[in-house]
């Protein structure tokens, strides 16, 4: 199921690309994104066990563990979810007596997984460093 949890690793992720060494503390990225330093903490800290960042306590912040060109959106996706979880669950409580509701959930499972995996591919193919350039160019113009 896709929660919050994604989109916010997404922002603490532009966070610590877009700031200076030693600025990206949970503080800072709880007081951007909109929520406790606890949250950014735990979610920082699947970030950081998949690699994508490097975690410094107290002043030192976080820093991106590799250049933001070699983290895509899907890395960050299974960061956060594991690697069997599924987007988009199927109900699971059908009648198996009834013709329509015993074939149901398969018939959803089916679509709703190649949806996933073309979502993942998309994901795939979309960097880091591509939303972040993407962000800066949106800063400009609103200046």
């Amino acid at each position: 199921m896709i929660a919050t949890r994604y989109s916010v690793a997404l922002h603490i992720l532009l966070l610590i690309a877009d700031e200076a060494t030693g600025e990206s503390t949970s503080a800072r990225m709880a007081w951007s994104i909109g929520t406790n330093p606890v949250v950014v903490r735990r979610i920082a800290g699947q970030l950081s066990r998949a690699g994508l960042i490097s975690v410094q306590r107290g002043p030192g912040g976080a820093s991106l563990s590799r250049p933001a060109e070699q983290i895509t959106l899907r890395d960050v996706w299974r960061a956060i979810h594991p690697e069997r979880e599924t987007m988009i669950r199927v109900h699971g409580r059908t009648n198996a007596a009834c013709p329509i509701g015993a074939q149901v959930p398969a018939l959803l499972r089916h679509r709703f997984d190649q949806a996933e995996q073309v979502m993942l591919e998309h994901f795939g193919a979309t960097t880091l460093a591509e939303l972040s350039a993407q962000l800066r160019r949106q800063k400009t113009e609103a200046a």
